[in-house]
């Protein structure tokens, strides 16, 4: 499928549409799908799943327009249908104070479920920034980010990159506050 045909960014608006990606095994097989598209039994290969639970899976994201039939074709008079995301990125709501959110969770359950003897680079640093520099670090991690995904090639092992620029809350604040 070529990407032109591809939109940039799908932007995640409704309730539907968050509770498609707030699943793990959804998150999962959306990750199939971002370089290639695949039928359900491909898709029930990758993420380990019975047909019958990636189909269940596809069906949601499809209804939630996450992801589409982009080919199908006719094997043993049964129509086989080729999925694909929607758009190259997904981009989920703010969460908003106090609410949890989906796309570092799935991050970090995906971290846990990789090999701890393989090469793996986890960071966290704290920093203090102007406004400026804080917008200037988002936009360099942002654009870097994209520089990377234009480099992916689908025939290579998969990569995962998250990560969160964001103002932690006042420290009273996050030890439940004074009153």
């Amino acid at each position: 499928m070529p990407s032109d045909d591809v939109p940039e960014t799908f932007h995640v608006t409704t309730d539907e549409q968050l509770r498609a990606v707030s699943n793990l095994t959804r998150h999962r097989i959306m990750a199939v799908l971002r370089f290639e598209p695949a039928t359900i039994t491909q898709i029930a290969g990758r993420v380990g799943l019975a047909k019958g639970s990636s189909s269940y899976h596809v069906r949601l994201l499809e209804r939630a327009g996450l992801v589409k039939v982009v080919r199908t074709r006719k094997v043993r008079g049964v129509t086989e249908r080729y999925y694909a995301m929607a758009a190259r990125t997904i981009e989920l709501p703010d969460p908003g104070a106090g609410q949890p959110d989906a796309l570092m969770r799935h991050a970090v359950a995906d971290l846990e479920a990789a090999p701890a003897d393989g090469e793996r680079h986890v960071r966290m640093a704290h920093l203090r920034l102007t406004e400026e520099q804080f917008g200037e670090l988002g936009a360099r991690l942002q654009a870097l980010a994209d520089e990377y995904r234009e480099l992916s090639d689908p025939s290579l092992p998969d990569v995962s990159l998250a990560f969160a620029l964001f103002r932690p809350a006042p420290r009273d604040q996050a030890e439940g506050g004074s009153e």
